[in-house]
């Protein structure tokens, strides 16, 4: 096993990221090949946009493509909605303000956290975003809101409340949800996707739209579609490696924060002893309420999030170590005395594993530039102070050349630089919400994606409470750069 440290002034989340090459399974014994019979597939249903995948990203474009006048059917493979939000305990929602504490991410994502009830929300108060007094900056910082010296908007929301939340905003704007279904390929017809074929319990059926919006995570839909698609990696960032979190209940975070801050030698002796004993190791986060620890599991490199036997590993690792934590935090961890095993992950902690090749691309070379693409669909905080505000362009969600289909969430055109922050919750709210909005647009005018007008879409986005750079800032831009086809 090896430790890498995974942290620079470019790179958002400092953490250790685990390699190993030791497996508890053997390789699979499988050989040749077998034929499955051709069948014609049921029509469960047709709609005016289908969103693949019920994350954040999903989500916020269901809600946004129905708000716009579409007809929305959403697929999710789990039983919520949220995704890593939600059934991954990703409950820490990353930086939503700039870092002059201008609220930057707006739309689906503040009408989502102004939803939720206030005891289910942790983080800053909005007088505090932007603030870069000590005492302040010191407090927010242990509890993961405040970065370079300055307090973000950055909270931490109850995870349960969360699924209900996104849940009940779909409902109310007419979207379809479709629990318990695996997307297992889309229906491609002439170079269009013209819908999905789905598995559940009631076997195989088909799901036809007008214009489908994979926000799988992991580019599932577009690249079985054929779509172009980037597999590199930032070798020293967190932003590829995988891991399930879990939460430890009975502990007090105030007395950890103390101790932690307060005795910086014995930690690195606690940290030391910790990587001794369990190999993997890792220190808490704070959850939305105190008596709450959220692990956000040690995070594992090497293995890939399409295949099943590395899925299963991490999965395996990870559910030891949850154990493994908890017994050692009571043992030598003060405010963890009466620690005890509450909840791990159903979802696995995924970060990477495709890209789309767009029409356009978020660069790392664009990172010091802060100027609006001339595409703009949305706003992204960018990585340190010393960097403006990052501009979304709307190439980033649309393939090079398959028709039918948009992308938002983790998996949009970026680099592995720019990935390293695009892939965060905020920003996949961000790129679904353009995407839903794009997808609509194009069904109420009978084009395809790549033939809307971005003012359009702006302007509804603006009418959806989205935050975007001023239209003539924008207009002065000119014409949208768009990565050549290959």
């Amino acid at each position: 096993m090896a430790r890498v440290e995974g942290h620079s002034e470019e790179r958002f989340l400092g953490s250790d990221v685990f390699e190993s090459n030791q497996r508890n399974l053997p390789p699979p014994n499988g050989a040749g090949t077998v034929r499955e019979e051709a069948r014609d597939i049921a029509i469960y249903h047709e709609c005016d946009v289908a969103v693949i995948g019920g994350g954040p990203a999903g989500c916020a474009a269901a809600w946004a493509a129905a708000k716009a006048g579409a007809r929305v059917t959403l697929v999710e493979r789990y039983n919520c909605l949220g995704g890593l939000s939600t059934g991954g305990l990703v409950m820490w929602i990353d930086r939503m303000t700039d870092w002059h504490g201008n609220h930057v991410i707006q739309g689906f994502a503040r009408h989502f956290i102004e939803r939720m009830p206030a005891d289910a929300v942790a983080g800053p108060p909005k007088a505090d975003w932007g603030s870069q007094d000590l005492d302040k900056f010191a407090y927010w910082r242990n509890r993961t809101t405040a970065f370079h010296g300055i307090v973000q908007w950055a909270p931490t929301i109850d995870p349960e409340r969360m699924k209900l939340n996104n849940q009940e905003m779909l409902l109310e704007v007419g979207v379809r949800i479709v629990f318990h279904a695996w997307a297992a390929r889309p229906l491609v017809e002439h170079g269009a996707a013209k819908g999905v074929i789905f598995e559940s319990k009631m076997g195989r059926h088909a799901l036809l739209a007008k214009v489908v919006v994979d926000t799988t995570g992991d580019g599932d839909m577009f690249a079985r579609a054929g779509a172009a698609f980037d597999t590199d990696i930032e070798e020293g960032d967190v932003h590829h490696s995988m891991n399930t979190g879990w939460v430890l209940g009975g502990v007090n975070m105030d007395r950890w924060i103390d101790w932690k801050t307060q005795h910086p030698e014995q930690l690195a002796q606690f940290m030391e002893r910790g990587r001794e004993e369990l190999g993997y190791f890792q220190t808490p986060y704070v959850s939305w309420r105190p008596d709450i620890a959220l692990f956000l599991g040690p995070r594992q490199s090497g293995l890939s999030a399409l295949q099943v036997d590395d899925m299963t590993e991490v999965e395996i690792r990870s559910h030891r170590l949850m154990e493994g934590h908890c017994q050692f935090f009571r043992k030598h961890a003060p405010g963890f005395e009466h620690v005890y095993s509450l909840q791990s992950a159903q979802q696995l902690g995924v970060r990477h594993t495709r890209r789309l090749a767009g029409l356009a691309r978020i660069e790392r070379k664009d990172w010091p530039l802060g100027v609006p693409r001339a595409d703009e669909v949305g706003v992204s905080p960018s990585i340190s102070p010393k960097f403006p505000v990052i501009s979304v362009p709307y190439g980033s969600l649309v393939p090079r050349q398959l028709d039918g289909l948009l992308v938002g969430g983790r998996h949009i055109s970026c680099d592995p630089s720019s990935h390293g922050f695009m892939r965060e919750i905020p920003q996949c709210w961000l790129t679904g919400h353009a995407a839903g909005v794009g997808a609509a647009l194009a069904v109420n005018a009978g084009i395809q994606p790549r033939a809307v007008k971005v003012a359009d879409i702006r302007k509804v986005l603006r009418e959806q409470g989205a935050h975007l750079s001023d239209d003539a800032v924008v207009a002065d831009a000119g014409q949208p750069e768009q990565v050549p086809a290959e």
